[in-house]
């Protein structure tokens, strides 16, 4: 009985001392980039915003946590919030959906988040819905482009400009494995 309560000890230490050595290898990276949709006249079509090519400094970030993009298991994205900057006292409220894709050079465009049926009192923040996949290879590229397609549901008659926050949860590999 002793050595089965040791060979459990043993067991559970072991497995204790991995999770927390995966913790060190787990770390967050955040972009933040705009947009502006411009005023018009149109309702209930669908159109597009591109942001400009988004540097992914993804190679300094891996190596202030320690490792590289060799070593990278899983790039997941956890967060995806949009902000609006301008005009100062609008909403979201023109906004019937919207969604929102990424893409590189050398990879076709993938949706990474979305928000349909918005409602008319969201106020100036959204948090849309995101895609449960790896977004590794995107991430690990130089550079990669976000284009953003919206339904409006309302005429709006000044630019608004914004702010599109995302965070990717990023999980490389212990100690090489």
């Amino acid at each position: 009985m002793k050595k089965h309560l040791t060979l459990f000890v043993f067991v559970l230490l072991l497995s204790f001392s991995c999770s927390t050595i995966d913790k060190f290898t787990q770390f967050e990276m955040e972009y933040t980039e705009s947009v502006t949709i411009e005023s018009m006249i149109g309702i209930n079509l669908p159109f597009n915003l591109f942001t400009p090519a988004i540097s992914s400094n993804s190679e300094s970030v891996f190596e202030v946590n320690d490792t590289r993009k060799d070593r990278i298991e899983q790039i997941m994205l956890t967060s995806l919030d949009l902000m609006l900057a301008a005009p100062e006292n609008g909403d979201f409220s023109f906004l019937k959906s919207i969604e929102i894709y990424i893409s590189t050079a050398d990879l076709d465009e993938l949706k990474i988040a979305w928000k349909d049926d918005i409602p008319s009192d969201v106020g100036n923040t959204i948090e849309l819905d995101t895609a449960g996949e790896d977004f590794k290879e995107y991430i690990i590229e130089d550079e990669f482009t976000l284009r953003v397609n919206t339904v409006t549901d309302e005429i709006i008659t000044s630019d608004h400009q914004i702010d599109i926050h995302a965070v990717f949860f990023v999980d490389a590999e212990v100690l090489g494995q």
